[in-house]
Protein backbone atom coordinates (compact mmCIF):
# COMPACT_ATOMS: atom_id res chain seq x y z
CA UNK A 1 0.00 0.00 0.00
CA UNK A 2 1.06 3.06 -0.85
CA UNK A 3 0.04 4.86 2.36
CA UNK A 4 1.01 3.70 5.69
CA UNK A 5 -2.15 2.67 8.14
CA UNK A 6 -2.06 3.73 12.01
CA UNK A 7 -1.59 0.80 14.17
CA UNK A 8 -4.75 -1.37 14.13
CA UNK A 9 -4.83 -1.85 17.90
CA UNK A 10 -5.28 2.15 18.23
CA UNK A 11 -8.12 1.90 15.60
CA UNK A 12 -9.50 -0.13 17.61
CA UNK A 13 -9.44 1.49 21.23
CA UNK A 14 -10.63 4.86 19.20
CA UNK A 15 -13.53 2.79 18.39
CA UNK A 16 -14.53 1.19 21.66
CA UNK A 17 -13.82 4.82 22.96
CA UNK A 18 -16.09 6.38 20.10
CA UNK A 19 -18.89 3.69 20.98
CA UNK A 20 -18.94 3.94 24.89
CA UNK A 21 -18.01 7.65 25.21
CA UNK A 22 -15.18 6.65 27.90
CA UNK A 23 -11.95 5.68 28.32
CA UNK A 24 -12.31 3.79 31.50
CA UNK A 25 -15.34 1.26 29.31
CA UNK A 26 -13.38 1.07 26.81
CA UNK A 27 -10.30 -0.26 28.29
CA UNK A 28 -12.64 -2.82 30.35
CA UNK A 29 -14.10 -4.17 27.15
CA UNK A 30 -10.22 -4.36 25.22
CA UNK A 31 -8.92 -5.93 28.88
CA UNK A 32 -6.39 -3.07 28.42
CA UNK A 33 -6.22 0.39 30.92
CA UNK A 34 -7.43 3.61 30.97
CA UNK A 35 -4.18 4.80 30.39
CA UNK A 36 -3.31 2.42 28.02
CA UNK A 37 -6.37 3.42 25.60
CA UNK A 38 -5.80 7.00 25.90
CA UNK A 39 -1.82 6.44 24.91
CA UNK A 40 -3.16 4.86 21.78
CA UNK A 41 -5.51 8.03 21.04
CA UNK A 42 -2.56 9.92 21.51
CA UNK A 43 -1.00 7.82 18.77
CA UNK A 44 -3.65 8.48 16.80
CA UNK A 45 -4.35 11.81 17.26
CA UNK A 46 -0.88 12.22 16.25
CA UNK A 47 -0.70 10.56 13.09
CA UNK A 48 -3.71 12.57 11.62
CA UNK A 49 -2.45 15.53 13.46
CA UNK A 50 -5.76 16.70 14.76
CA UNK A 51 -8.02 16.19 17.83
CA UNK A 52 -10.03 13.41 18.28
CA UNK A 53 -11.73 13.66 21.89
CA UNK A 54 -12.53 16.60 23.97
CA UNK A 55 -14.05 16.80 28.01
CA UNK A 56 -17.09 18.63 28.45
CA UNK A 57 -17.49 18.20 32.31
CA UNK A 58 -17.57 14.69 33.08
CA UNK A 59 -18.48 13.05 29.43
CA UNK A 60 -16.48 12.44 26.57
CA UNK A 61 -17.48 14.22 23.17
CA UNK A 62 -16.08 13.58 19.71
CA UNK A 63 -14.30 16.05 17.41
CA UNK A 64 -15.41 16.93 14.22
CA UNK A 65 -12.34 14.81 12.60
CA UNK A 66 -13.39 11.83 14.93
CA UNK A 67 -17.09 11.45 13.35
CA UNK A 68 -15.31 11.78 9.87
CA UNK A 69 -13.55 9.13 10.57
CA UNK A 70 -15.70 6.90 13.25
CA UNK A 71 -18.07 5.33 10.07
CA UNK A 72 -15.10 4.03 8.04
CA UNK A 73 -13.34 2.44 11.20
CA UNK A 74 -16.82 0.81 12.54
CA UNK A 75 -17.30 -0.46 8.75
CA UNK A 76 -13.40 -1.77 8.83
CA UNK A 77 -13.54 -3.67 11.84
CA UNK A 78 -16.95 -5.52 10.64
CA UNK A 79 -15.44 -6.54 7.73
CA UNK A 80 -12.74 -7.89 9.53
CA UNK A 81 -14.59 -9.94 11.92
CA UNK A 82 -17.01 -11.31 8.79
CA UNK A 83 -13.90 -12.05 6.89
CA UNK A 84 -12.42 -13.85 10.27
CA UNK A 85 -16.10 -15.96 11.20
CA UNK A 86 -15.59 -17.65 7.72
CA UNK A 87 -12.60 -19.61 8.93
CA UNK A 88 -13.60 -20.15 12.26
CA UNK A 89 -15.60 -23.34 13.87
CA UNK A 90 -19.00 -22.67 13.29
CA UNK A 91 -19.20 -24.10 9.28
CA UNK A 92 -22.02 -26.46 10.34
CA UNK A 93 -24.36 -23.91 10.80
CA UNK A 94 -25.77 -21.26 7.73
CA UNK A 95 -27.20 -18.06 8.72
CA UNK A 96 -30.09 -17.41 6.95
CA UNK A 97 -32.37 -14.32 6.31
CA UNK A 98 -35.74 -14.30 5.13
CA UNK A 99 -39.23 -12.25 5.26
CA UNK A 100 -40.77 -12.48 8.47
CA UNK A 101 -44.24 -13.68 6.60
CA UNK A 102 -42.41 -16.69 4.43
CA UNK A 103 -41.02 -17.51 7.63
CA UNK A 104 -44.23 -17.87 10.04
CA UNK A 105 -46.31 -19.44 6.74
CA UNK A 106 -43.72 -21.62 5.27
CA UNK A 107 -40.02 -21.31 5.94
CA UNK A 108 -39.91 -22.25 9.67
CA UNK A 109 -41.51 -25.81 9.05
CA UNK A 110 -39.31 -26.70 6.28
CA UNK A 111 -36.33 -25.89 7.69
CA UNK A 112 -37.25 -27.66 11.38
CA UNK A 113 -37.80 -30.91 8.88
CA UNK A 114 -34.75 -29.75 7.24
CA UNK A 115 -32.71 -30.85 10.10
CA UNK A 116 -34.15 -33.61 11.46
CA UNK A 117 -33.88 -35.44 8.25
CA UNK A 118 -29.92 -34.09 7.79
CA UNK A 119 -28.37 -33.46 11.28
CA UNK A 120 -25.32 -32.00 11.52
CA UNK A 121 -27.09 -29.28 8.89
CA UNK A 122 -28.17 -26.66 11.20
CA UNK A 123 -30.01 -23.46 9.89
CA UNK A 124 -29.43 -20.35 11.84
CA UNK A 125 -32.81 -18.10 11.04
CA UNK A 126 -33.85 -14.43 10.98
CA UNK A 127 -37.10 -12.96 10.63
CA UNK A 128 -37.00 -9.50 9.22
CA UNK A 129 -39.66 -7.10 7.94
CA UNK A 130 -38.74 -5.84 4.14
CA UNK A 131 -41.10 -3.52 2.39
CA UNK A 132 -39.16 -4.44 -0.63
CA UNK A 133 -36.78 -7.61 0.01
CA UNK A 134 -33.54 -7.31 0.08
CA UNK A 135 -29.67 -8.74 1.58
CA UNK A 136 -26.34 -6.69 1.62
CA UNK A 137 -24.25 -9.57 2.24
CA UNK A 138 -20.90 -7.43 2.12
CA UNK A 139 -22.54 -5.71 5.60
CA UNK A 140 -25.31 -8.21 7.09
CA UNK A 141 -23.88 -11.62 8.52
CA UNK A 142 -26.02 -13.94 6.61
CA UNK A 143 -24.33 -16.79 4.49
CA UNK A 144 -27.88 -16.74 2.49
CA UNK A 145 -31.03 -15.61 2.28
CA UNK A 146 -34.93 -15.97 0.64
CA UNK A 147 -35.66 -13.19 -0.89
CA UNK A 148 -39.32 -12.01 -3.45
CA UNK A 149 -37.70 -10.68 -6.26
CA UNK A 150 -38.06 -10.59 -9.95
CA UNK A 151 -34.63 -12.91 -10.30
CA UNK A 152 -32.38 -9.98 -11.39
CA UNK A 153 -29.29 -10.20 -8.83
CA UNK A 154 -25.72 -10.09 -8.63
CA UNK A 155 -23.87 -12.06 -11.23
CA UNK A 156 -21.77 -13.16 -7.99
CA UNK A 157 -24.67 -14.72 -6.51
CA UNK A 158 -25.90 -18.33 -6.80
CA UNK A 159 -29.72 -18.35 -7.09
CA UNK A 160 -32.64 -20.84 -7.00
CA UNK A 161 -35.63 -20.43 -7.64
CA UNK A 162 -38.68 -22.26 -4.86
CA UNK A 163 -41.73 -20.67 -6.06
CA UNK A 164 -43.68 -17.99 -7.54
CA UNK A 165 -46.12 -15.77 -5.68
CA UNK A 166 -49.64 -15.87 -6.50
CA UNK A 167 -52.04 -13.51 -5.06
CA UNK A 168 -55.48 -14.51 -4.20
CA UNK A 169 -57.98 -12.73 -1.75
CA UNK A 170 -58.51 -14.66 1.45
CA UNK A 171 -61.48 -14.42 4.23
CA UNK A 172 -62.93 -15.80 7.13
CA UNK A 173 -64.33 -19.45 6.87
CA UNK A 174 -68.18 -18.00 6.83
CA UNK A 175 -67.62 -16.22 3.87
CA UNK A 176 -68.00 -19.52 1.89
CA UNK A 177 -72.01 -19.15 2.32
CA UNK A 178 -74.56 -19.96 -0.64
CA UNK A 179 -73.97 -16.04 -1.97
CA UNK A 180 -72.11 -15.82 -5.01
CA UNK A 181 -69.08 -13.63 -5.40
CA UNK A 182 -69.61 -11.63 -7.86
CA UNK A 183 -67.90 -7.92 -8.37
CA UNK A 184 -70.39 -6.12 -6.49
CA UNK A 185 -70.25 -8.14 -3.63
CA UNK A 186 -66.08 -7.73 -3.27
CA UNK A 187 -66.67 -3.85 -3.92
CA UNK A 188 -69.16 -3.83 -1.00
CA UNK A 189 -66.89 -5.59 1.94
CA UNK A 190 -64.28 -4.35 3.43
CA UNK A 191 -60.63 -4.83 1.72
CA UNK A 192 -57.39 -5.01 4.04
CA UNK A 193 -54.14 -4.02 2.30
CA UNK A 194 -51.27 -5.95 3.46
CA UNK A 195 -48.88 -3.47 2.01
CA UNK A 196 -49.15 0.42 2.43
CA UNK A 197 -49.05 1.09 -1.17
CA UNK A 198 -51.96 -1.66 -2.07
CA UNK A 199 -49.50 -2.64 -4.85
CA UNK A 200 -51.39 -6.85 -4.06
CA UNK A 201 -54.59 -6.00 -4.22
CA UNK A 202 -53.82 -3.60 -7.31
CA UNK A 203 -52.23 -6.15 -9.36
CA UNK A 204 -55.00 -8.56 -8.75
CA UNK A 205 -57.46 -6.51 -9.63
CA UNK A 206 -56.33 -5.23 -12.45
CA UNK A 207 -55.38 -8.73 -13.99
CA UNK A 208 -58.50 -10.21 -13.14
CA UNK A 209 -60.50 -6.92 -14.87
CA UNK A 210 -61.80 -5.63 -11.74
CA UNK A 211 -59.85 -2.38 -11.18
CA UNK A 212 -62.50 0.25 -12.33
CA UNK A 213 -64.74 -1.89 -10.38
CA UNK A 214 -63.62 -2.13 -7.05
CA UNK A 215 -62.54 0.92 -4.83
CA UNK A 216 -59.20 0.52 -3.33
CA UNK A 217 -59.97 3.82 -0.99
CA UNK A 218 -60.14 2.87 2.40
CA UNK A 219 -59.49 -0.11 4.20
CA UNK A 220 -57.22 -1.17 7.10
CA UNK A 221 -53.79 -0.84 5.48
CA UNK A 222 -50.88 -3.17 7.30
CA UNK A 223 -47.26 -3.99 6.46
CA UNK A 224 -47.30 -7.63 6.12
CA UNK A 225 -49.08 -10.52 4.39
CA UNK A 226 -48.88 -11.91 7.76
CA UNK A 227 -50.79 -9.29 9.91
CA UNK A 228 -53.88 -9.26 6.52
CA UNK A 229 -54.63 -12.60 6.78
CA UNK A 230 -54.76 -13.07 10.53
CA UNK A 231 -57.06 -10.27 10.38
CA UNK A 232 -59.12 -11.39 7.29
CA UNK A 233 -59.04 -15.29 9.15
CA UNK A 234 -60.93 -13.22 12.48
CA UNK A 235 -63.69 -11.40 10.17
CA UNK A 236 -62.40 -7.83 9.55
CA UNK A 237 -62.40 -8.14 5.76
CA UNK A 238 -61.03 -9.79 2.97
CA UNK A 239 -57.21 -9.51 2.78
CA UNK A 240 -54.83 -10.46 -0.34
CA UNK A 241 -52.78 -13.89 0.47
CA UNK A 242 -49.93 -15.54 -1.19
CA UNK A 243 -51.92 -19.09 -2.26
CA UNK A 244 -48.57 -21.35 -0.91
CA UNK A 245 -48.81 -19.67 2.43
CA UNK A 246 -52.48 -19.93 2.97
CA UNK A 247 -52.94 -23.21 1.51
CA UNK A 248 -52.27 -25.21 4.97
CA UNK A 249 -54.59 -22.79 6.81
CA UNK A 250 -57.22 -23.53 4.35
CA UNK A 251 -57.07 -27.42 4.15
CA UNK A 252 -57.69 -26.95 7.97
CA UNK A 253 -61.06 -24.52 7.47
CA UNK A 254 -58.71 -21.96 9.17
CA UNK A 255 -58.91 -19.59 6.24
CA UNK A 256 -61.29 -19.56 2.65
CA UNK A 257 -60.94 -18.24 -0.57
CA UNK A 258 -64.23 -16.70 -1.42
CA UNK A 259 -62.69 -15.41 -5.27
CA UNK A 260 -60.94 -19.11 -6.32
CA UNK A 261 -58.68 -16.84 -8.71
CA UNK A 262 -55.28 -16.80 -7.99
CA UNK A 263 -52.63 -14.51 -10.24
CA UNK A 264 -48.72 -14.49 -10.50
CA UNK A 265 -47.68 -11.32 -9.49
CA UNK A 266 -44.02 -12.35 -11.57
CA UNK A 267 -42.36 -12.63 -8.55
CA UNK A 268 -40.78 -15.52 -7.02
CA UNK A 269 -39.21 -16.60 -3.72
CA UNK A 270 -35.68 -17.30 -4.48
CA UNK A 271 -32.59 -18.69 -2.27
CA UNK A 272 -29.49 -16.41 -2.92
CA UNK A 273 -26.37 -17.23 -1.74
CA UNK A 274 -22.63 -15.50 -2.58
CA UNK A 275 -19.88 -18.05 -4.32
CA UNK A 276 -17.41 -17.19 -2.41
CA UNK A 277 -19.17 -18.14 0.56
CA UNK A 278 -18.04 -21.37 2.60
CA UNK A 279 -20.39 -24.03 2.72
CA UNK A 280 -21.60 -23.83 -0.97
CA UNK A 281 -22.58 -27.64 -0.86
CA UNK A 282 -24.56 -27.96 2.46
CA UNK A 283 -26.01 -24.62 0.37
CA UNK A 284 -26.77 -26.59 -2.69
CA UNK A 285 -28.60 -29.48 -0.53
CA UNK A 286 -30.73 -26.92 1.31
CA UNK A 287 -31.99 -25.28 -1.60
CA UNK A 288 -32.44 -28.59 -3.42
CA UNK A 289 -34.91 -29.96 0.00
CA UNK A 290 -36.81 -26.56 -0.13
CA UNK A 291 -37.37 -26.89 -4.14
CA UNK A 292 -38.69 -30.51 -3.13
CA UNK A 293 -40.95 -29.27 -0.39
CA UNK A 294 -42.29 -26.30 -2.87
CA UNK A 295 -42.61 -28.54 -5.69
CA UNK A 296 -44.64 -31.59 -3.87
CA UNK A 297 -47.30 -29.57 -1.60
CA UNK A 298 -50.95 -29.94 -2.33
CA UNK A 299 -52.16 -26.24 -3.00
CA UNK A 300 -55.88 -25.55 -3.20
CA UNK A 301 -58.32 -26.21 -6.42
CA UNK A 302 -58.09 -22.75 -8.19
CA UNK A 303 -57.69 -21.18 -11.20
CA UNK A 304 -54.13 -19.71 -11.90
CA UNK A 305 -54.20 -17.01 -13.99
CA UNK A 306 -50.19 -16.37 -15.60
CA UNK A 307 -48.39 -12.95 -14.62
CA UNK A 308 -49.01 -10.61 -17.83
CA UNK A 309 -46.85 -10.23 -20.73
CA UNK A 310 -44.38 -7.29 -20.32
Amino acid sequence: MSRQLPPLYALRAFEAAARHSSFTRAGEELSITQSAVSRHIRTLEEHFACRLFVRSGRSLQLTEAARMLLPGVRDGFASLERACDTLRGEDDILRMKAPSTLTMRWLLARLSRFRHLQPGNEVQLTSAWMDVDHVDFNHEPFDCAVLLSDGVFPVDWEVRRLFSELLIPVGAPELLDDAPWDERRLAAIELLHPTPDKRDWRSWLARMGLADKVSLKGGQVFDTLELGMIAAARGYGISMGDLLMVAEDVAQGRLSLPWPTAVASGMDYYLVWPRTRPGGERLRRLSAFLQEEASTMLLPDVQILPAPTQ
